[in-house]
């Protein structure tokens, strides 16, 4: 029995000594396992503030639709904590789950990712980006290097940039896993290199997006948050203040991820693409970027060697029924989808998204089109 608890008694010690010698960033991926809805309690954040509100109207058919219980069980299996259908402005559908509210707020996870495309769209109409082949090094010059002078805005918006990012989820060594958890998103970043030819194939890395936040903050002087603030949340009527997880205290946005609010002010962006960037008669992001940023980039070849069909700037693109529907996502199943003929907006927000894909798109996807396909008027 002594020697048991002897080493029993070293194995912890072992533990220990090791946990104590791992980078920080991987301890706070061991103590939190795996990302959350809810992180933006273990993250310093700040604060995207909202003006005057403008609420939603609320339809005379509000709720009446009842969602059959085949449908109920499969869009529950995914732990959801929020389900809203908006059309003509007005609430036709909402529902929360899990002790969620219409207030409560909870990470967008990537659907982040179109937000700091709205915010690149919005510096180029002001004329702080030349255009969108503006070379990235001059606004962040440590890519002034042979490889990485090359990179375009156009190549990080499109995924494109041929960057060397580990875009793992599962290991706690990842870059990804560093980004997320670490306290330096500008040195992680910076310290990149392209290694593929940029505007060729697209390729699906977070580092790009932080690209871009970097671009607007060195193009405007400002934070994203406050950017974003001034420049579309006080613009579309948002009712709350959100916040932006950042890497440090007054540090960085975890801009490829991690905005926070509820799904009702979610659904303001969704509404905005509806609007073709216009909100109240007031232009936030041109007609033409909008049309650019929600149509795929088809000079790119997609994951398939095909010509890319599903992603567009930071805008996933999905063929539904006919139509081709931009929409934002995130990886526990954060999805804006805004549809055009039907003058409507969906948001989904929950724990979990399908692991099934259909067409580059989760399947689940198409389960929440479907639903509000019953509920939506003609």
């Amino acid at each position: 029995m002594k020697k048991f608890t002897r080493i029993t008694f070293i194995f912890f010690v072992l533990i220990a000594v090791t946990y104590f010698f791992l980078p920080q960033y991987v301890q706070k991926a061991l103590i939190h396992l795996t990302p959350s809805i809810d992180d933006y309690k273990i993250f310093n954040n700040r604060t995207i503030k909202a003006d005057v509100a403008e609420p939603w109207g609320i339809h005379k058919d509000y709720n009446s639709y009842n969602i059959s219980n085949e449908d109920r069980a499969q869009m529950e299996a995914l732990e959801p904590i929020a389900y809203l259908v908006i059309q003509n402005g007005k609430i036709l559908y909402e529902e929360y789950w899990d002790g969620y509210s219409e207030t409560s707020l909870s990470n967008s996870f990537s659907a982040a990712k179109s937000v700091v495309s709205l915010l690149i769209g919005i510096a180029l109409d002001e004329g702080h980006i030349k255009s969108l082949d503006q070379k990235v090094m001059d606004f962040i010059p440590e890519y002034n290097t042979p490889k990485n002078s090359v990179l375009s805005i156009r190549d990080v918006l499109t995924m494109s940039s041929g960057l060397n990012w580990d875009e793992s989820y599962s290991s706690p060594f990842s870059l990804t896993t560093e980004a997320y958890y670490g306290s330096d998103l500008p040195r992680l970043i910076t310290s990149l290199v392209v290694v593929e030819e940029p505007g060729k194939k697209f390729n699906y890395l977070s580092s790009n997006t932080e690209v871009l936040a970097m671009v607007v903050q060195a193009a405007t002087g400002k934070s994203i948050s406050d950017y974003a603030s001034e420049k579309i949340w006080t613009k579309i009527g948002s009712e709350h203040d959100a916040l932006w997880n950042l890497d440090s205290k007054d540090g960085m946005e975890k801009a490829y991820c991690c905005f926070n609010t509820n799904a009702r002010d979610f659904a303001r962006f969704g509404q905005l693409i509806l609007n073709d960037g216009s909100w109240n008669s007031k232009q936030i992001v041109s007609e033409k970027y909008i049309k650019e940023a929600t149509s795929p980039a088809k000079w790119l070849l997609g994951e398939d060697n095909k010509p890319l069909s599903y992603y567009g700037y930071q805008y996933w693109i999905i063929n539904y029924n006919g139509q081709q529907l931009p929409y934002m996502r995130g990886i526990l199943g954060q999805y804006i989808i805004p549809i055009k003929d039907k003058n409507a907006v969906i948001v989904r927000l929950g724990h979990k998204r399908s692991t099934e894909y259909i067409n580059h798109h989760p399947s689940d996807v198409y389960h929440y089109l479907d639903i509000a396909e019953k509920i939506l008027k003609p």
